[in-house]
């Protein structure tokens, strides 16, 4: 049936709840019609307001419906009945003593396998593309009025319960920021959602608060855990004790919960100038548990959500990877213990990737004492500190981005030091030719380990260079001659068929840093370092000398035989050997003029003497009709 009025219809639903009530024998009286002291008075029927219509109820007298009652309601077509909404939240609602409803504890269906499978870095499966309108609408809502007209505005493109958290979850990480001093000061007003949406600031109490009370505004079962944190001050190794020092909000959606933490997720804050930068973080929605535990210690372990749940000395003593470790598609990182001992001075640290990575790594805020190793799907680190004691290793991945975000941090602590280990402080990471060299043009290299030994302090290096690409290399050693000037004059570059070969001569036993760059010939701007081999000698008889200085006419494929030394005896009668491409004439140049000739083999050959000199050129002429000789090598004679 229909009522109307104000010609606006409204629909009668008639729910009847049937109660079992038994006469008591002792009294012989209905339990309606004992008398209650604190019991509002008895009625027999009437109207009461109930949301947006009215609820009719009416006690049915008979001999078949004694002591029941009918109750009605009267709402608008397209309101939700009340006592319709309080039966269809039963599912994930609960009831105390009182008859108060919460949500319900999570059980044994919401707990997830630990440690983490590697399947997913979230608890249920999601496309993050499904978003992308969602989220830009979401984060382009403003504040109108209050909190439920902001809601509301915030619903209008979401149409599930998964989609209405998303979009509560983007408009907070996008528009409340971290208010440090409030933090500290522990201001109860700044978590308010009033003040909140006032200042537009909070800290994680006033962030999980709002959170909750915009999902609950929402429709969303939500709840706030309190709990331990690995954030902000955080030191690996640490024990947690005494008051809980974050909190963050487990949502129920498609008939789990699920962990998530806005604070997080808005951005982080600078550990130098403890200033708030907006950061979005995609990481801690809907966090896989076993990855959320990592940095989350709930007050009840319940809500790690994890099977089996973690010990408090477990979350102490666990590694704890970053979320830019899993956002940067690492995998697993040995050793798992936050704290390494060093074994004879050395301390070895792999990571395992889905995809190839650059790293980067920091020995107490330097990029000294270690040598990093790319892989295919990772990456190996030795490291050597250079002091007994306690020091503080970083690591650093760039990912898909420009930027290089730390993943890791460990603690090491040392006992002993090898005084034979000491490293070159211009070797940069990485070491070791890997798959990045490969894609800057760099292929098939003769060494393909890191580290080269030779015992008379001699080497050869050689690799497959792609079309249209330029090499250039360089020799760093942290005392002796090699300076600027001379870095690349231990060094003689020849070019045979498509493959560049370096001979680098060392001025000296020790350890040596071999720089790799290079450059897309028809591109402008600067070489570019590619990789390093480290070069390890220990005859202290080795004492080579430069190899001559190569100008800008020593064409790629032109190729020194002899000789190779850039520093010529005096008074001595010096052959040369050489092959030289696309020259008419060559020629050695000391007090005199020495012409070279062209042998069948296709080498310029001839002899100078030093005698009364002490630069030697050799010289080339390009065009026969030409009468301009060009240098294209210089050498030095020794002074008598």
């Amino acid at each position: 049936m229909e009522l109307k009025k104000d010609d606006n219809a409204v629909s009668i639903d008639m729910l009847l709840i049937v109660h079992s009530e038994k006469r008591r024998a002792a009294q012989g009286a209905h339990p309606d019609r004992q008398a209650d002291p604190g019991a509002p008075p008895q009625r027999r029927g009437g109207l009461q307001v109930v949301g947006n219509g009215i609820r009719r109820w009416q006690k049915l007298e008979g001999s078949d419906l004694h002591g029941t009652q009918l109750t009605v309601e009267v709402h608008p077509r397209d309101a939700m009945p009340q006592l319709l909404k309080k039966f269809s939240l039963a599912k994930c609602l609960q009831g105390d003593k009182n008859g108060n409803t919460r949500p319900r504890q999570p059980g044994g269906k919401d707990a997830h396998a630990y440690p983490w499978d590697r399947s997913s870095l979230k608890s249920m499966p999601l496309d993050l593309r499904q978003f992308e309108k969602l989220d830009t609408y979401a984060s382009q809502v403003t504040v109108k009025s209050g909190l439920d007209e902001l809601v509301s505005d915030l619903l209008q493109e979401a149409h599930s319960d998964l989609e209405r958290v998303r979009a509560i979850w983007i408009w907070i990480c996008h528009h409340i920021e971290y208010d440090i001093e409030a933090a500290q000061e522990k201001d109860r007003q700044a978590f308010k959602p009033t003040t909140i949406l006032q200042t537009q600031k909070t800290n994680c109490d006033g962030y999980a608060g709002l959170f909750e009370k915009m999902c609950r505004i929402a429709g969303v079962q939500c709840m706030t855990v309190p709990g331990y944190s690995k954030g902000f001050g955080y030191q690996p190794g640490q024990s947690f004790s005494g008051e809980f020092d974050h909190a963050w909000n487990a949502v129920y959606l498609e008939g789990r919960w699920h962990l998530v933490d806005s604070t997080w997720g808005s951005g982080l804050v600078d550990s130098t100038t403890s200033k708030f930068t907006f950061l979005y973080n995609e990481f801690y929605f809907l966090t896989h548990p076993a990855l959320f535990i990592e940095d989350h210690f709930p007050d009840n372990k319940n809500w790690q959500l994890l099977k089996p749940p973690q010990s408090l000395r477990q979350f102490e003593n666990n590694m704890y990877h970053k979320s830019e470790f899993y956002n940067k598609g690492m995998l697993s990182a040995h050793p798992e213990t936050s704290t390494i001992k060093t074994v004879n001075g050395k301390a070895t640290v792999t990571i395992e990737s889905c995809a190839p990575t650059l790293f980067m790594f920091m020995l107490n805020g330097k990029q000294e004492h270690g040598l990093l190793s790319l892989r295919k799907n990772g990456m190996k680190l030795d490291v050597y500190p250079p002091t007994v004691g306690t020091h503080k290793l970083q690591i650093f991945a760039k990912g898909n981005s420009e930027i290089y975000s730390s993943v890791l941090e460990y603690t090491l602590k040392c006992h002993y030091t090898d005084m034979d280990v000491p490293l070159p402080a211009e070797l940069h990471q990485p070491v070791g030719p890997s798959w990045f060299s490969e894609q800057m043009g760099i292929v098939k290299p003769s060494h393909p380990e890191p580290v080269i030994y030779t015992s008379d302090g001699r080497c050869s290096v050689s690799f497959g260079v792609e079309e249209g690409i330029s090499v250039l290399a360089s020799l760093h050693g942290d005392d002796g001659p090699v300076t600027e000037e001379t870095q690349r004059r231990y060094i003689f570059q020849l070019h045979r068929e498509k493959r560049t070969e370096l001979k680098v001569q060392l001025p000296h036993a020790g350890k040596f840093a071999l720089k790799i760059f290079v450059k897309k010939r028809q591109e402008p701007g600067n070489y570019i370092f590619v990789f390093n081999y480290l070069l390890c000698c220990t005859n202290a008889k080795v004492n080579w000398p430069v190899f001559p200085e190569s100008f800008g006419n020593w064409g790629p494929d032109n190729e020194l035989l002899e000789p190779l030394s850039g520093v010529l005896p005096a008074n001595h009668n010096v052959p040369f050997k050489l092959k030289l491409h696309g020259v008419a004439k060559a020629l050695v140049k000391g007090q005199d003029t020495w012409p070279l000739t062209l042998n069948h083999e296709g080498y310029w050959e001839g002899s100078c003497s030093t005698a009364g000199c002490q630069e030697v050129y050799v010289m080339v002429l390009e065009n026969a009709n030409h009468n301009f000789y060009s240098y294209i090598l210089k050498y030095k004679v020794n002074a008598q």
